[in-house]
């Protein structure tokens, strides 16, 4: 059958195109993609093309689709597997596969699987590793969510504690501790926020940076100080860039003591070394932000890893765990993903979002690959209804309006019912 897809032949050569799907065979599952949230991830493998460590050598040759944050409907099951996934299902999965040691991922390495594409094929090892999980949620963003969300929940549950003379690690961060969550009004920086906020083990401190104003201002919009302060949680946004010393200010919130935990979202030295002094007695720092620069160092304070047991760890990824969680969170209300989503777009626009990711202002950018839809920021669609003569972003933008200007099952639904080509 025909699909369509974005593809990468090589490094910043990313092109939407039309190619033929083979068949399935016994062990394969043919879906429907209806969302794919574009994630930096995907920037980084899209300008690396084969020096990346997951694009395979001959992707001239055979060219990957791209997108790994994605979720749809399930259309035709091959007989081994017709025992647990039936058409019409709908479905997520967790693209971290490590499938016998191999990095091999979609969105990165299979010619006819990842989220940037109209159908793909799911291949076996995804089933064998229990990778394919059926979605029984309302909105295929939440789910396309459920991976970038898995990322943020296995970094708390990977970092860890110790007692004197104890060797043992105390998995998690600490209850009722003090977390920092640095370069953390970005997408994902949101993402680990509302989960921070809402999940069993919470701390009861919590301060945000960033230096962009603007987007602190609609964090605290959206995570009110006073409602949190009711639940036992002490919140504080700080911009950074308005201290001399940064340090200084965010050991005094703590109280003087430093965090327990502490999430760096940024590769960015300067903020690397600020997480690494802000460090309390036995602190973990997760340096989540992955470089792209094989050669990136940054300073850290090697006396207080001696003598105050500060540890530094990092995490990729989630597992498929930590993406059910996301998932049985998001259904029962107590985390909200949307709050990461800035932007909407159909897949002609996915090409030109991927490669220029960087440079495009807000948080995730969500790609419905059935339509045909320019990269939109939520705040700019009833702009860009009245620019392009168009009723229907108008309404859009009644919507999204309110739910506090977030993306919102109601205006992805009112999206694939009028704009997707019937």
């Amino acid at each position: 059958m025909k699909a369509k897809g974005v593809r990468l032949h090589a490094a910043n050569d990313l092109r939407l195109e039309e190619f033929e799907l083979p068949e399935i065979t016994e062990d394969e599952i043919l879906v429907k993609v209806v969302s794919d949230s574009i994630c930096m991830s995907t920037y980084k493998c899209a300008i690396l093309g084969t020096g990346h460590k997951r694009v395979h050598e001959d992707v001239a040759e055979h060219p990957a689709i791209m997108g790994h944050e994605f979720a749809g409907d399930i259309v035709k099951v091959g007989k081994n597997h017709q025992d647990q996934f039936k058409p019409g299902m709908k479905f997520t999965l967790q693209p971290a596969l490590n499938y016998k040691g191999s990095m091999w991922s979609p969105g990165y390495s299979y010619e006819f699987f990842g989220g940037d594409a109209t159908y793909c094929i799911i291949p076996s090892e995804v089933m064998e590793l229990g990778c394919l999980l059926e979605y029984k949620g309302r909105a295929y963003y939440e789910a396309s969510l459920a991976e970038p969300m898995s990322c943020n929940i296995g970094a708390f549950h990977a970092a860890y504690h110790t007692q004197m003379g104890v060797y043992e690690h105390q998995m998690g961060i600490r209850e009722n501790g003090k977390l920092a969550i640095m370069a953390g009004a970005g997408p994902m920086g949101m993402g680990a926020l509302t989960y921070a906020l809402h999940c069993d083990i919470r701390p009861s401190l919590v301060v945000v940076t960033d230096l962009n104003q603007e987007r602190l201002d609609r964090a605290q919009e959206l995570f009110p100080v006073d409602v949190y302060a009711g639940e036992g949680i002490e919140l504080h946004f700080v911009n950074t860039g308005n201290y001399e010393d940064p340090v200084k200010e965010l050991l005094r919130i703590s109280g003087g003591t430093g965090y327990d935990d502490v999430l760096c979202y940024a590769p960015v030295a300067e903020v690397i070394k600020q997480s690494s002094d802000i460090l309390g007695r036995d602190g973990c720092l997760n340096f989540f932000a992955g470089p792209t620069d094989t050669a990136f160092s940054a300073s850290v304070n090697f006396y207080d890893v001696h003598y105050n047991s500060t540890h530094i760890m990092g995490t990729t990824g989630g597992n498929t765990a930590d993406m059910i969680e996301s998932l049985e969170l998001t259904a029962a209300k107590r985390i909200d993903p949307a709050v990461m989503v800035t932007h909407i777009g159909g897949l002609d626009a996915a090409a030109d979002t991927t490669l220029n990711l960087p440079k495009i202002p807000g948080g995730k950018k969500l790609i419905y690959t059935h339509l045909s839809m320019p990269l939109t920021a939520l705040e700019d669609l009833r702009k860009s209804g009245e620019k392009l003569g168009d009723k229907r972003y108008s309404a859009l933008a009644d919507i999204v309006e309110s739910h506090k200007g977030l993306w919102c099952p109601e205006a992805e639904e009112y999206l694939l019912e009028h704009f997707v080509e019937k």
